[in-house]
């Protein structure tokens, strides 16, 4: 049986005028990883609503266990609601006091002592509500999993307190470029360019910092530039090859596409190259489709396929 994962956060609805589209980057990533046929337990809460509904559909259409999925009565499903301007541009507001700021403590790790999972994945916006963050350490107090952190800030919703505990918690983070520059605010003696992101300097910080929380690895995103990976045992690991060359639609979840994929790497033994090649490859594909999941399970299925192939 494959190592579980447990992931913790918001499954939300993003809200635009014309369609209501499932998300929430902890719920992207669990999607994608069952879809890769992982046994995952997401921890989340939603509302006895049309929206929680969706989200409900969503645990169905993927063949997920709803043992972490908690309904709050008289509490509103996440929402976000999204402006389209007329260049294409989009607007996001996040909507406060929504069902995932109250995750039940009890039931979550009732839950996730049950799956018992190899890997414990979490980020920050359902930190800013203190009942859910309450939640989320006493998760982290009991699971002897290896601890994933998207770092995932939203302006406006994350404090650099939650910010630093995250860190301290944390065994592997994960940050895109313009995080990675405001953890350098934060953090470091100096906030290097990271248009090279290959320079001493980048690494000297980076590995600053990695001391500094006694993290095993960080990785850092750079969109179409691909990733560059950091280890605490001195291993600098980067990928920069080229997109795949579908026509690009939205840039939507492609992190969590790249998370996913960097998780399954690593429960599979795949070496940090490899690990890394194939999750820009998928992150990049995510962009050839609306939103952030593909609209054909049988997706998950190719890409397997496609690496078993090269792995024979």
């Amino acid at each position: 049986m494959a190592q579980s994962v447990a992931v913790f956060g918001e499954a939300l609805v993003d809200d635009f005028s014309s369609a209501r589209v499932v998300g929430g980057a902890p719920f992207n990533l669990a999607r994608h990883l069952a879809g890769f046929g992982l046994p995952v337990t997401m921890v989340t809460r939603i509302g006895d609503d049309d929206n929680g509904a969706l989200i409900r559909n969503e645990f169905a259409r993927y063949g997920m266990s709803e043992a972490g999925l908690q309904t709050g009565t008289g509490e509103a499903t996440g929402s976000v609601h999204v402006e389209v301007g007329a260049d294409g541009s989009h607007r996001f507001t996040i909507v406060p006091d929504q069902a995932y700021d109250h995750i039940d403590s009890a039931a979550a790790t009732a839950a996730v002592a049950a799956a018992d999972p190899g890997i414990f994945c979490f980020g920050t916006l359902a930190q800013r509500d203190p009942v859910s963050r309450a939640a989320l350490h006493a998760l982290l107090e009991r699971t002897q999993a290896v601890r994933f952190l998207d770092l995932n800030l939203r302006p406006g919703h994350v404090t650099e307190s939650i910010v630093f505990d995250s860190l301290q918690q944390a065994d592997i983070v994960k940050v895109n470029e313009e995080e990675l520059q405001q953890l350098f605010k934060w953090y470091c003696h100096t906030c290097p360019d990271t248009v090279n992101i290959e320079c001493i300097s980048v690494d000297t910080e980076c590995r600053a910092m990695m001391h500094n929380f006694s993290l095993s690895t960080l990785i850092v995103t750079l969109g179409a530039r691909g990733a560059l990976y950091l280890s605490a045992d001195g291993a600098h690991v980067s990928d920069h090859g080229a997109a795949t060359g579908e026509c690009f639609v939205d840039a939507v979840g492609a992190g969590d596409a790249f998370d996913a994929v960097f998780l399954l790497g690593r429960l599979r033994g795949w070496t940090t190259g490899r690990t890394l090649a194939r999750a820009n490859a998928f992150a990049h594909a995510s962009c050839g489709h609306a939103g952030a999941v593909p609209p054909e399970l049988a997706t998950y299925a190719r890409w397997l396929e496609a690496w078993a192939r090269e792995d024979e």
